[in-house]
């Protein structure tokens, strides 16, 4: 019964067009930085490859601790959905830069990219979170985190799998970071138009 719950609940309009958004964001994150990574460590030599590793890991948390609290706020103050149109519009933006990065090897445009991708999913995962009890009733919100979680944990699975494979596929006549783009940008663009469709809701009062 409570399978078929959660499955009701995906499939509603109230639900998916988030898990969808949500989905992509995280599967497009960890696919850039994953196949950042692997191009790093299997194309350099050693100890400039370690030294750079170091630095995109490092650079990649930076973002969550500067823009966590402002994130917070904004998904407190603005209209959820909408907040959540506008980050995934600009994912396609930077879709489209990290695909100009990974295509003409640019390492210092690559690694802004890393942290632009940092800096929206930091403002992301407040608004996120704050959607949901507005969108679903009491009894649906451990479902719904459930299912929040899936989506989580899917893209960064997939995004890991996908990004280390085609940037692993790379050379003379291997096309791997030109489909590594191509599935980029697209994974925005479609989690874009999955965001437009989460019904608007007004925001909430401060307390």
């Amino acid at each position: 019964m409570a399978q078929s719950n959660q499955f009701k609940l995906l499939a509603s309009r109230r639900f998916m067009p988030l898990f969808l958004s949500l989905l992509g964001s995280v599967f497009n994150d960890n696919l850039f930085k994953n196949s950042l990574l692997v191009l790093l460590a299997f194309h350099l030599a050693k100890a400039e490859a370690n030294t750079l590793i170091n630095l995109a890991s490092s650079l990649y948390f930076i973002p969550y601790f500067l823009f966590s609290l402002t994130a917070g706020q904004l998904a407190d103050k603005y209209e959820k959905g909408r907040v959540i149109r506008i980050i995934k519009a600009i994912e396609i933006l930077i879709g489209v830069l990290g695909a100009v990065a990974l295509l003409t090897d640019n390492q210092v445009l690559s690694f802004i990219v890393l942290i632009l991708f940092a800096t929206h999913t930091a403002f992301f995962s407040p608004v996120r979170y704050a959607i949901l009890p507005q969108h679903l009733k009491q009894s649906e919100l451990l479902g719904g985190n459930g299912l929040a979680q899936v989506a989580s944990f899917s893209g960064v699975l997939i995004g890991t799998i996908v990004g280390t494979l085609l940037a692993g596929d790379v050379g003379q006549g291997k096309p791997g970071l030109l489909y590594l783009s191509l599935v980029m940008v697209t994974v925005a663009v479609l989690g874009y138009l999955a965001s437009r469709a989460i019904p608007p809701l007004l925001p909430q009062p401060p307390i």
